[in-house]
């Protein structure tokens, strides 16, 4: 079974080219125009081990935020596509990463449901020229578009960027867990329900 997808999207502010394989090794061609954010998407695929072409083009003359949030919900809609009905996953998956002085936990149940906690704060509004407010909006952006319930809570941390990073690298870890398929469902929807919605 081949868990990869596409999704393009086009509006007037952003334009988002994104294909993910589930079953990747991490490797990614990624171009936002933001370089920061190239750098935790980098991340993302590296450490979930899903592969990741992405390619933005956004209105960066006002302002990052349209770039990054659409990234999010093209990102997520290509993971949703990519997992289809969700059979056979594992399913959910929770992490404590540590990177130098800084610690997060990220938790994520596949669930179909959307849903994220965030609880995370910067103690600077930037990250070089980078808003560490649209930090949250990515990850808001994903996990409503994958249809997936994310917590991320950043324990302790002094330097913003590693707070930015564990949060991406955590995520990275719990999606890289929680996709994989376990043997043991043979093949089934990993719910009582039957379904995952």
């Amino acid at each position: 079974m081949s868990r990869k997808a596409s999704i393009s999207r086009k509006t007037n502010e952003t334009a988002v080219s994104v294909t993910v394989n589930i079953d990747g090794t991490g490797t990614s061609k990624i171009s936002t125009g933001v370089g920061f954010f190239d750098h935790m998407l980098d991340q993302l695929s590296r450490h979930s081990l899903i592969d990741m072409e992405i390619e933005t083009k956004g209105d960066l003359h006002i302002d990052d935020h349209h770039t990054v949030e659409d990234t999010g919900i093209a990102i997520g809609q290509a993971i949703a596509k990519a997992l289809g009905d969700r059979r056979g996953i594992t399913r959910y998956a929770s992490l404590d990463l540590a990177m130098d002085e800084t610690m997060t936990r990220a938790a994520v149940d596949l669930s179909g449901r959307p849903f994220l906690v965030w609880n995370v704060a910067f103690s600077a509004p930037k990250i070089g020229t980078f808003d560490t407010e649209l930090v949250r909006e990515f990850f808001q952006a994903l996990a409503q578009n994958a249809g997936i319930t994310l917590h991320i809570q950043n324990i302790y941390g002094a330097n913003n960027h590693h707070i930015a990073e564990t949060c991406f690298k955590s995520v990275a870890r719990v999606l890289r867990t929680a996709t994989e398929i376990d043997p043991r469902q043979q093949g089934r929807i990993p719910s009582t329900k039957g379904s995952l919605a």
